[in-house]
């Protein structure tokens, strides 16, 4: 099975979100009279109740000979840990810009973070339906953007698609009147540009969770990439923990992400992106070896959380008065 492994990052609000809905009905994941809901991967209640992704969620897709892993992240400055754990996970990432908005604060966080982490960029200039929207003058922006974060010379080169995530519409060109229905232009470009997960498949077992679910179930899954190795069901394991001590355990489940589902597995490779449950107290970070080869991978490395203030001096016209 070819893998790609991408994540989706954007500003807050430019339709990240909404753009997974879209590449799920591309990839023809729900029958055509089936109804879904929008914004799928937003099925946290405070995520529904505030409009926003908070926690970075994975999910996947079949397109034609590729399974295509996919890492939904927030777009918040304050949920930009999430965006972190993930860039050790992917190959490439679809930069979404909002054509109206061009590229904005946080475009600028999420964009350094895939630099710094040497994941290959794709622009998605994104709402070319909106009215009154400068396409040409948002590519530029994205193109300064680069060229500010001093960028590798090869990112400068990216390549562009132009969507509208509402009305799940894809174009190469430029011209909002040349969008065609589907997301067959984005997926096309995962496919030649992303380049295959850097990984060794016959090497001792290196798993690394990056990311924790919960299940009623199965209790506590870590989501991360294989990095080398093979990952069997009720396989005797190593845990690494942080602290540097060592525990044993065995792996219960193996999981693989299709749309909104998880797919139970026997076994899963090197370069893929699964979820395993059986390790009760597994934590991100962690690394699960075969208990004779216990390897450490490198700590993910986080930004310590910030608070910013600004002062100023009063100037209002009541200043001073009680």
């Amino acid at each position: 099975m070819n893998i790609r492994n991408v994540a989706i990052i954007a500003h807050v609000d430019h339709g990240k979100t909404t753009m997974v809905d879209q590449l799920f009905k591309t990839a023809h994941l729900f029958r055509d009279n089936e109804s879904s809901a929008e914004r799928m991967m937003d099925n946290n209640d405070l995520e529904r109740e505030r409009g926003i992704t908070i926690l970075a969620k994975a999910t996947g897709i079949q397109y034609k000979d590729y399974h295509i892993n996919i890492l939904d992240t927030p777009g918040h400055a304050d949920f930009g840990g999430e965006v972190e754990r993930i860039m050790n996970m992917v190959d490439g990432c679809l930069l979404l810009i909002d054509a109206f908005e061009s590229t904005m604060p946080q475009t600028r966080f999420v964009l350094k973070k895939a630099i710094e982490a040497r994941v290959k960029p794709i622009v998605v200039i994104n709402k070319v339906d909106r009215p009154n929207v400068d396409i040409e003058k948002a590519v530029d922006d994205v193109l300064d953007l680069f060229i500010n974060l001093d960028a590798p010379e090869e990112y400068l080169d990216f390549k562009v698609v132009y969507t509208s995530g509402l009305l799940g519409t894809s174009s190469l060109s430029p011209d909002p009147n040349d969008q065609t229905p589907g997301m067959e232009a984005i997926l096309d470009l995962i496919i030649s540009e992303i380049p295959s997960p850097r990984v060794n498949p016959q090497g001792h077992l290196q798993f690394q969770p990056s990311l924790l679910d919960y299940s009623d179930f199965v209790g506590r899954i870590g989501i991360g990439l294989i990095k080398t190795g093979t990952l069997i069901l009720n396989q005797n394991v190593a845990l690494a923990r942080l602290d540097g001590s060592i525990k044993l355990g065995k792996v219960m489940k193996i999981f693989k992400f299709v749309g909104m589902s998880r797919i139970e597995l026997e076994t899963a490779t090197a370069g893929d992106i699964v979820g395993i449950a059986g390790i009760v107290d597994i934590n991100v970070g962690e690394t699960l070896c075969e208990p004779n080869f216990v390897v450490p991978l490198p700590k993910i490395a986080i930004s310590e959380p910030t608070l910013q203030m600004t002062f100023a001096p009063n100037s209002s016209p009541f200043v001073g008065q009680s």
